[in-house]
């Protein structure tokens, strides 16, 4: 049996780097749009997202109080669980990152946690309505993405409709950089909680809290992984997202990121684990719909619902067979 204290080490230290790959991972939901319309390039875009995903971690802590009680019971999982599930999600990231793939880290959490969680005591140790409630927040925030920004783009083109689309075009260049930023911030506030999350029911797994709270370190150290992460970029899914998916002017690329963004930062305040990656590419499809249905590429569209799909069995499988592998660490 291994020292408890190593194993909490090792649950820290995963944890930071889901926080990683999941920044890695979801750079383009801050900066694809920015990106595809050309307002800025890569390199300034990826550097901007880095910066603001660390200010978002400090934003609020609701979600990762979510993540932590409302999935399993904190006092009823073992450090072996969470590092089961953490082996789990990160595996899924990097192979989905290969891929191209803008799939939900938020959906691969839930999944790897309870699929460690049942190979550990059964169905009985789940938070069936926590599970609920989030499941639904999960499925409907991609909806709710696609009407913000279809609301949006079609108030602008209301509002601009005697002014040429050049001149709109150019006018929303500075405004995009700003959404692009409000966007970047909103995702460190949602995503940068997960990890917290998981440490925090760390800590109370192995004894050192009684009650789930997250400190100041654990803030600190999630938001920098995020950072970090997202400073590294994953280029494949920012060209799905930003080019592939929809062709966007710089209007509509502030519609979808401003919409995405104001529907992030109230529910990471609210404390609800929505996926940034399903919000955003809903915000896309609604904004590039709202303009001309034909204008979206359904194909990849329909490729990324099959991915969304399959996020959450094929990861709570993953988790539910690291921990079959590990559960000998338990003695």
């Amino acid at each position: 049996m291994l020292d408890p204290f190593w194993v909490l080490v090792a649950v820290v230290a995963l944890a930071l780097v889901f926080d990683f790959t999941n920044g890695w991972h979801d750079t383009a939901n801050a900066i694809a749009t920015v990106v595809g319309t050309r307002t800025l390039s890569p390199a300034m875009a990826i550097l901007m997202a880095a910066l603001l995903n660390i200010a978002g971690a400090f934003f609020s802590t609701e979600v990762a109080k979510a993540i932590g009680k409302d999935i399993v019971d904190p006092n009823h999982v073992t450090l072996i669980v969470l590092l089961s599930a953490l082996l789990a999600v990160i595996l899924w990231n990097i192979i989905t990152v290969m891929l191209g793939l803008p799939t939900s880290s938020s959906h691969a959490l839930i999944g790897s946690l309870i699929g460690a969680a049942v190979a550990y005591k059964g169905t009985a140790i789940l938070q069936t309505h926590g599970i609920l409630m989030i499941l639904v927040a999960l499925l409907i925030s991609p909806v709710l993405g696609a009407l913000v920004g279809a609301g949006l783009i079609k108030l602008i083109r209301a509002l601009f409709s005697n002014i040429p689309r050049s001149k709109v075009k150019r006018t929303f260049k500075p405004l995009q950089i700003f959404s692009s930023a409000f966007m970047a911030f909103s995702h460190g506030a949602a995503d940068a909680q997960k990890a917290m999350g998981i440490i925090a029911m760390a800590l109370v797994a192995y004894g050192s809290h009684t009650e789930l709270y997250v400190p100041d370190w654990v803030k600190i150290a999630a938001g920098l992984a995020m950072g970090l992460g997202t400073a590294m970029g994953g280029r494949k899914i920012i060209h799905t997202i930003g080019s592939r998916l929809s062709r966007l002017e710089t209007p509509q690329g502030f519609a979808a990121e401003t919409g995405a963004a104001l529907l992030l930062a109230t529910v990471a305040k609210i404390g609800v684990p929505v996926s940034t990656t399903h919000t955003i590419t809903g915000a896309i499809m609604g904004v590039g719909a709202a303009e001309r249905v034909r204008s979206v590429r359904w194909s990849v569209a329909t490729k990324i619902v099959y991915a969304w799909i399959l996020t959450l069995p094929v990861t709570a499988l993953m988790g539910y067979v690291f921990y079959t592998i590990f559960k000998v660490l338990e003695g």
